[in-house]
């Protein structure tokens, strides 16, 4: 399909369009963007800076995709944005490139951003995400695949959401969500393991209960974050699930949410 460009669009002579980009009225493509084939921009959206997306993503009303971060550190350098395939990219909802020089902020692919969700500077977004209604993730955040954060919900800079995770609605999340788990309740806890987001996604139930297992070793037994480890590491069947969750807590830098 050609490429159609609304007439009140502002797109800069030198900005990359592939075959079937739709640009909407009065938005503004500028001049270092790059959108995939098939990739539609709504009504009254910016899309700056140094932004490459993927195909078939879909912008909508007055979201603002590229634009320099909000860091007091920012000096004006060469940051990057990279966002993949198949994406949404809901009304007003604002993502931020890097902050230091040559630094990105990543999106991968099929990734639900909803109205007024925020991406900070340097975050990594996996696949299959949904951020609900104003989530907002603060700069160097890390979402693995097929996480939910509820609306309105606060991410501490700095902090990971691990995979499979569901963070309810109006909580906010100040230290790492262990992959595979529901949290929620003020302040955030964990309420048990994401067994439905797991059925769904076609978990086995052996893996459903192994899972079910390493949640009362890591937050019910009253082990330390160490002795924990080491029983899922020496008394667990060591199947892939399990040694990411080993992994990830060996990795969480801010603690974990218990």
């Amino acid at each position: 399909m050609p490429t159609m460009i609304h007439p009140t669009a502002i797109v800069h002579p030198k900005a990359r369009l592939a075959d079937g980009v739709n640009v909407g009225p009065y938005s503004i493509i500028d001049e270092y963007v790059t959108l995939g084939e098939g990739t539609t921009v709504g009504s009254h959206c910016i899309i700056t800076g140094h932004t490459s997306m993927g195909k078939r993503n879909r912008v909508f009303t007055g979201a603002v995709i590229g634009s320099e971060p909000q860091d007091v550190k920012y000096k004006g350098e060469i940051c990057y944005l990279e966002i993949g395939d198949d994406n949404y990219f809901r009304e007003h909802v604002t993502v931020n490139p890097g902050t230091g020089e040559g630094s990105k902020t990543i999106i991968g692919n099929d990734n639900w951003l909803m109205i007024q969700a925020h991406v900070g500077h340097n975050c990594v977004l996996g696949s299959h995400i949904k951020l609900a209604n104003l989530a907002t993730l603060g700069g160097h955040v890390h979402i693995d695949d097929h996480a939910t954060i509820g609306g309105v919900t606060p991410v501490h800079q700095f902090c990971r959401i691990g995979r499979y995770v569901m963070i309810g609605g109006g909580f906010r999340a100040v230290q790492d969500v262990v992959p595979y788990m529901i949290a929620g309740e003020e302040p955030l806890r964990i309420i048990g393991v994401n067994q439905i987001g797991l059925e769904r996604n076609n978990f086995s139930k052996e893996t459903i209960d192994t899972l079910k297992k390493a949640h009362k070793v890591i937050f019910r037994n009253n082990m330390t974050l160490k002795e924990a480890i080491h029983t899922l590491t020496t008394e667990f069947p060591q199947i892939e699930e399990i040694k990411h969750l080993v992994d990830f807590l060996n990795g969480s830098t801010r603690g974990i949410v218990r």
